[in-house]
């Protein structure tokens, strides 16, 4: 139980210091935040004392680590020349900003090909990545997807295919509920089990530097994203107690951005994972 690395995706507001003190509120000893708000193009702006606080906070009461999301407008595979360029500042700022707040990762999903075709999706994201300069002691994650429409990530092929084209030493978040809306079944313990030796085979486990631990509301397949209590949606008790308890994915750090609803939030959430842990 001592190594057991989880937490939950905290709120910045009044500065993002606080996350700290709202991360050891859920019971979490690692934890995520957005460092603006994801839906509008934004620079974060964090001041030096907030900067300082978080990080001598962090070391004094957190295992880690902490992972910054970015912003859900960024689109990576996109063939679009503004929408590209706007990404990557994005991304730039991310990166810069977790530099300053002594984060070892920025998390990023690869976005949508818009028409552009699967494979010119993917040399888009790794070029895209390659424009980046980011600072020793950060590393991107480029996050599994749900799959709908365009969106690249839903097939581990797709990461490994970033990973290979882009110079950029890259690696990977995997959402437990956007695989398993992808098409991976991590309802069974047989299940779990094929589709971390299909991760290892294909993208490779060492690769591997985040979980967010999420259960589904939607049937495997579907390519709907939408997140259930742990252990209360499709994937389910069994599947989820294989994925905290699995030896390969014993020491990766669990991310929760489960809802908050019925009366559950991220501290039922996180204590509930901690039961399924043997």
């Amino acid at each position: 139980m001592s190594d057991l690395r989880v937490g939950a995706h905290v709120s910045v507001a009044g500065g993002v210091d606080n996350a700290v003190e709202r991360e050891l509120d859920v019971g979490g000893n690692c934890g995520q935040i957005f460092t603006t708000s994801p839906q509008v193009w934004q620079q974060p702006d964090i001041e030096d004392d907030e900067a300082e606080q978080f990080r001598e906070g962090t070391v004094e009461t957190l295992d880690g680590p902490w992972v910054i999301h970015s912003s859900y407008l960024v689109n990576l595979c996109t063939p679009k020349d503004d929408l590209r360029e706007k990404s990557i500042d994005s991304m730039q700022a991310e990166v810069d900003a977790a530099d300053r707040l002594g984060i070892e990762y920025v998390n990023v999903h690869l976005g949508a090909h818009t028409g552009a075709g699967v494979e010119q999706g993917l040399d888009n994201a790794a070029s895209a990545l390659d424009e980046l300069d980011v600072p020793d002691g950060v590393t991107v994650l480029v996050e599994s997807d749900a799959g709908s429409g365009t969106k690249l990530g839903g097939d581990f092929e797709h990461l490994a295919a970033v990973i290979d084209r882009a110079d950029l030493d890259i690696d990977v978040c995997v959402d437990t509920a956007h695989a398993f809306a992808a098409g991976y079944d991590l309802s069974t313990a047989d299940g779990v089990d094929d589709a971390v030796a299909e991760f290892d085979e294909v993208v490779g486990l060492d690769h591997l530097e985040c979980i967010h631990l999420n259960d589904s509301k939607h049937e495997c397949g579907t390519n709907k994203d939408e997140h259930a209590h742990i252990g209360e949606g499709l994937i389910g008790e069994e599947g989820m107690e294989r994925i905290i308890n699995h030896d390969d994915l014993a020491d990766v750090p669990l991310v929760l951005e489960t809802p908050n609803e019925d009366g559950k939030g991220f501290e039922w959430n996180i204590d509930r994972v901690r039961e399924l842990r043997n």
